[in-house]
């Protein structure tokens, strides 16, 4: 078992190696992505860059890994993850360009210009040339939440470097966010804080991507998490919507998690009578504040603080009332945003930009690009079953948390949202990374390993290695998706087949008593 000592270091050296690569080859300005499988191979990026990227990764990866097989105490975790993330705050952004798009829309949004309505090359920006070419016509595919930061972001950097440096300090501020309100979550859910804290927050993606690449998925991800806690809460249903609609005001994504806090704030304290949640093994005053962390402790056993069923513990007028609360708190901030930003709900007409990107990291796309290297392009068409596919599995998590744990199955929901939408971007794990962390007891290699896979799936300047095996990432993806397809299946008839054979047992004891 590794020292935490050694664990805590060998990230540390990952993480410094990871800033030689930001300082030598990061994304920067003027757009030119000069890091790519052909040029590493040519040696034109000499040794250092390609050497630091690729030991830094493995390291930081590596040593995460390794964390969770002896489970710090939280307070050890946070210290260590700080530590992390230090050495990559001075220099310029890993994995992606997106930061640049960021100040040009805050440029353009703090110069009274509409970025729904254009993209750069039509409303220009002083630094255009550091946009990648990709979303240069792109109107923003963002809420208002979003381009307010970035207007501020803009409005206090001045300059370029400025600027990026003030949209480090709004991702860093929101992984703060996720850091705070995620033990109360791990609290509620019987899950050891420690190990909670450090899947999520050590994770490689959070230095890598929303710290250095300071994606906006940092601040989306800690509403949601500090929203879905308020849920739990007994008075603040309403801010528990106020900050789920800010979190769709950054990204429409989080809407996905609306209904599913619905179902969290009934099983709260609050939400059920008296009687029913103390017959689920809570206790009266396990109410949870995410800003303060508190909460009563684990429940005697996995998820069993979440038992029982919703109808049996709660009246219609309490769920009218708790619906209403938490719609009034979404659609007010999002009312709020959108009026305060000067652009009205246009930016809902944007939505639909960020689905340019072909890469079989999208499982449908994936499935898409194979059934074109056979017949006619088929992406568009499988794209649509997978966001058809995304709605029935919703619709199904929804109805299922209703008797089980609505935090689980609101990682579940996000999950889901990230493997069925037409595009993935390694930063999109990041979405249900800090729930299922607090929420999961078993299976947490399902979580663990695509998130280590897509931390190292982007070269220090942006270039995404999918591209580099289109047709063969493609086929393989298509076959994982069948071989978990047949074993989801085969797992259904098992269990039917169990419970068969069960029922037939009980039914033939009273003859052999006899």
């Amino acid at each position: 078992m590794p020292r935490p000592r050694v664990v805590r270091y060998v990230g540390l050296a990952g993480s410094l190696l990871l800033a030689v690569a930001a300082w030598l080859g990061g994304a920067s300005s003027p757009w030119e992505p000069t890091v790519t499988p052909r040029t590493i191979f040519a040696g034109e990026n000499g040794v250092v860059l390609p050497l630091a990227w690729l030991l830094g990764t493995l390291l930081l990866i590596g040593a995460w890994l390794a964390g969770m097989r002896a489970p710090p105490t939280a307070r050890w975790a946070y210290v260590t993850a700080g530590l992390w993330v230090v050495p990559l705050l001075p220099f310029l952004p890993l994995g992606s360009y997106d930061a640049y798009s960021y100040a040009c829309q805050g440029w353009q949004q703090a110069a009274g210009l509409d970025p729904y309505s254009g993209g750069v090359a039509e409303l220009g920006c002083p630094w255009a040339e550091a946009v990648a070419p990709t979303w240069l016509s792109s109107p923003a595919p963002y809420g208002p939440v979003f381009l307010l930061l970035a207007a501020l972001a803009a409005k206090v950097g001045g300059s370029l470097t400025g600027v990026l440096a003030a949209l480090r300090v709004i991702a860093v501020l929101g992984v703060g966010l996720i850091a705070v309100c995620l033990p109360a979550l791990a609290r509620r859910s019987g899950v050891p804080v420690g190990r909670a804290v450090w899947v999520a927050l050590a994770c490689p993606l959070i230095p890598i991507h929303l710290v250095s690449g300071a994606h906006n998925d940092a601040v989306m991800a800690g509403f949601v998490v500090a929203g879905v806690g308020l849920a739990l809460s007994r008075r603040y249903v309403w801010a528990a919507g106020v900050l789920l609609g800010l979190a769709i005001g950054v990204k429409a994504t989080a809407v996905v998690v609306v209904p599913f806090a619905f179902w969290v704030a009934l099983r709260s304290p609050g939400g059920l009578s008296t009687g029913r949640w103390l017959s689920t093994g809570g206790r009266r005053g396990d109410a949870v504040s995410c800003q303060t962390g508190a909460g009563g402790g684990p429940p005697g056993r996995a998820g069993s603080v979440h038992g029982g069923s919703v109808r049996e513990g709660s009246s219609g007028a309490r769920s009218l009332r708790v619906a209403i609360e938490l719609a009034a708190g979404v659609l007010a901030a999002l009312a709020a945003a959108s009026l305060l930003s000067g652009r009205g709900f246009g930016w809902i007409t944007g939505l639909t930009g960020s689905g340019v990107s072909v890469q079989w990291t999208s499982p449908p796309t994936a499935i898409g690009m194979t059934v074109g290297l056979f017949g006619p392009d088929a992406v568009p068409v499988t794209r649509v079953l997978g966001i058809v596919a995304l709605a029935f599995v919703l619709v199904f998590l929804w109805l299922r948390a209703r008797t089980r744990d609505p935090l689980l199955f609101t990682g579940y929901a996000l999950a889901a949202t990230v493997l069925l939408s037409p595009v993935f971007h390694p930063w999109y794990a990041t979405w249900a990374l800090p729930i299922l962390a607090a929420t999961l007891h078993r299976h947490l290699r399902w979580l663990v390993a695509p998130c280590a896979v897509a931390a190292a799936l982007c070269l220090p300047d942006g270039y995404n290695l999918a591209l580099a095996v289109k047709s063969q990432g493609a086929i393989l993806m298509t076959a994982f998706v069948i071989y978990l397809a047949w074993k989801a299946l085969h797992e259904a008839k098992n269990r039917t087949r169990n419970r068969a054979g069960a029922d037939h047992a009980v039914h033939r004891l009273p003859g052999r008593d006899a």
